[in-house]
């Protein structure tokens, strides 16, 4: 069973403003000038994050552009009892599968119903998982790792390549998945390009979302904060109050989130076009503002966000024949707006 390391939030912001990473966590930078960017390494001993939910490669956790920092620790400590996370005293506790930074993905696991008792099954970017009984799946639970594939990572002054290979006998999945980060040359933009090529005789059918936790300029959501996509927002239940609102296009804050505030609602309204698949936050307060886009469609979108972070979360359906390759790239791109003041 893997262990993480009770770790303070202030701790990780060190690293983010320039300090060596925190114990030594295996890490590298980029930079293209306007942005430099600071990322944690999949690394089975020794790595900052050794959860069983989200992919491990690219973990940004600094990523300054602008005089303003996007990415951080949304949680004070972590804790290898919590489950997901919780509210203990003044803190945010995070458990070991959730406790992680920036936009990071998640993919829905492969061959987990089928799988019996101590046989494995499969989460991309982390590698093949023990099933330990017959109960449902739960993404918060730390699962042991049976093969964690072979890891290798290709780095330049202004990009990283993370590419990790996966051959499981047990589950009869394989594969080559592999990220990379790029900073575009005289632009505050990172582009980030996912392959995911099945090598294996099993088709591979999932889901995959990027979590994109915000935590820019460790401030969080509040008066000021909107959140913008192409097409008219509906919700599954009504949604509005004195903490934030729909707004045609738009998610508008009103409060301060504070203590266990939470504004989280799924996303309805966009079509089969890849065209939707974009996303604006601005906060007018800080004079700052992060879109990306992705180019393919949106299968499903959710917002979750409480006084520490917001986590637009979109959601990519694939399917892969054996032999045949995935990809799907994310521009974003970080950019000043007016101050208001408020």
């Amino acid at each position: 069973m893997h262990r993480t390391p009770v770790l303070t939030a202030a701790l990780v912001f060190a690293a983010s403003l320039g300090a060596a990473a925190p114990a030594d966590y295996p890490s590298a930078e980029i930079t293209n000038g306007p942005v430099r960017a600071k990322i944690y390494l999949p690394e089975a001993k020794r790595g900052f994050y050794q959860g069983t939910r989200f992919d491990w490669s690219g973990v940004v956790y600094s990523l300054g552009a602008n005089g303003h920092d996007y990415y951080g620790p949304w949680f004070d400590k972590t804790d290898p009892s919590v489950h997901d996370f919780v509210y203990r005293d003044a803190s945010i506790v995070a458990g070991p599968c959730s406790a992680i930074t920036g936009p990071v993905d998640e993919f829905a696991p492969l061959g987990y119903e089928e799988a019996k008792a101590g046989g494995t099954f499969v989460k991309i970017g982390i590698g093949a998982l023990r099933k330990p009984d017959d109960g449902k799946y739960d993404n918060y639970h730390l699962y042991e790792i049976a093969n964690g594939g072979k890891w290798t990572v290709r780095k330049g002054r202004n990009e990283l390549e993370l590419t990790q290979q996966l051959q499981d006998a047990g589950s009869g999945y394989a594969y080559v998945y592999q990220k990379n980060l790029q900073l575009t040359e005289g632009k505050t933009e990172m582009i980030l390009t996912h392959r995911l090529k099945n090598t294996g005789k099993r088709a591979i059918q999932t889901d995959v979302y990027n979590h994109n936790f915000l935590v820019l300029d460790r401030q969080g959501p509040g008066p000021g904060v909107t959140i913008s996509v192409p097409f008219a927002i509906r919700t599954p239940q009504p949604f509005g109050s004195e903490l934030a609102e729909i707004r045609g296009r738009q998610i508008v804050y009103r409060k301060t989130l504070e203590g266990r505030d939470t504004v989280a609602t799924q996303l309805e309204g966009f079509n089969g076009s890849p065209n939707d698949h974009q996303i604006r936050i601005e906060n007018s307060r800080l004079g700052a503002g992060l879109s990306w886009r992705t180019d393919r469609p949106l299968w499903r979108e959710s917002l979750w966000s409480i006084r520490s972070v917001i986590a637009m979360e979109p959601f990519v359906a694939l399917k892969i024949e054996p032999g045949a390759q995935f990809t799907w790239t994310t521009v974003y791109e970080y950019y000043t707006v007016p101050k208001t003041g408020q």
